[in-house]
């Protein structure tokens, strides 16, 4: 009987009484590559730490309606008289306050802390959102171009090829424009979610590609294995060949992919909408608080130190649970 790698996995890693067969032994216990990766990953403080902290930075993004009941303070909540004459906060660091955690923004003077909460909660949307689409997009192709070949793998090729080929920055900056004055027209006020679904959109056009070839690769490594050679002499069909036999045999590093993923579509965002992209002013978002800030660096600092130190954390910590999750589901790995 042959066995997938999955259970080839699970087979080599069975924990067991090193078998002398004396009376100290316990018995086999076999777990399964799922329950093996969490024990690593357990194991790994780096991955705990950084999981820890993308759980708090998640649970403040869902829980930003309800912060703000609490904070009692609005996104777009304007305090004029909290501001001098020049348009800058009253008090010490940016105006920090009881009432204002983080201060104020100069010119506007909108709660720094709130528009942080629901910057964070845009920016998770959109990465997560994103990372699905491209994650599913990317593993529809790959595994029929990788387990069909032919024809339907030379054109999938074709089709990433030419969508890398593509310059990312010059079509996002041509297609937003063009998209906003089509549905809103030049004076129209457009809509939060208008500019995160552009956002997304741009994004699921471009993303797909490597998934697609990782999958692809994994697909074209697998298929003349006994086990699909077995599924294929029953008489399964594509659905089950592709779903049943080899995805489930290639689920960590799609896993890996898309945990890696997202940090890149959170750093875009930010970059898109620091150039004006997608997102308008209305919209909290990490990048047009830090486009805002360029010209209060020197008179007001914290303004700029807020959203920077929040999206440098917020990467770094998916960054590091992406490698220690990585590490976690490599069965030859010495961690």
């Amino acid at each position: 009987m042959s066995l997938s790698p999955v259970e080839g996995v699970a087979l080599a890693e069975i924990e067991s009484g090193t078998g002398s067969g004396g009376p100290g032994v316990k018995g086999v216990v076999g777990r399964s590559p799922g329950q093996l990766a969490w024990l690593r990953l357990r194991r790994d403080r780096t991955a705990m730490v950084s999981g820890a902290l993308l759980v708090f930075f998640l649970l403040l993004g869902l829980a930003a309606p309800l912060i703000e009941m609490a904070y009692g303070v609005g996104p777009r909540e304007q305090f004029q008289k909290l501001l001098d004459g020049f348009g800058m906060p009253l008090g010490y660091a940016g105006g920090v306050t009881g009432d204002h955690w983080f201060g104020l923004e100069p010119g506007l003077g909108r709660d720094i802390f709130i528009r942080l909460i629901y910057g964070l909660r845009t920016s998770l949307f959109i990465a997560f959102a994103a990372a699905l689409i491209t994650a599913t997009i990317g593993i529809v192709l790959g595994a029929l171009a990788g387990y069909l070949g032919g024809w339907l793998d030379a054109v999938i090729n074709w089709i990433t090829d030419l969508t890398l080929a593509m310059p990312f920055l010059i079509i996002a900056l041509a297609l937003t424009p063009t998209l906003t004055l089509r549905f809103y027209g030049e004076r129209g006020q457009v809509s939060s979610a208008f500019g995160v679904g552009v956002l997304i959109a741009v994004f699921a056009i471009f993303g797909w590609t490597s998934t697609a070839r990782l999958v692809r690769g994994q697909v074209i490594a697998l298929r003349e294995r006994e086990f699909v050679e077995a599924a294929k002499a029953s008489g399964a069909g594509l659905g089950h060949m592709l779903f049943r036999q080899l995805l489930p045999n290639i689920w960590a590093p799609i896993l890996v992919s898309f945990s890696l993923a997202v940090p890149q579509f959170i750093t875009s965002e930010a970059a898109l909408s620091f150039i004006g992209v997608g997102l308008s002013d209305e919209t909290p978002s990490f990048g047009r608080m830090i486009y805002r800030s360029l010209d209060f660096l020197q008179t007001d600092p914290a303004y700029v130190f807020f959203p920077g130190i929040t999206i440098f954390a917020l990467v770094f910590a998916f960054n590091l649970f992406g490698d220690a999750l990585r590490d976690a589901l490599d069965p030859k790995s010495s961690r």
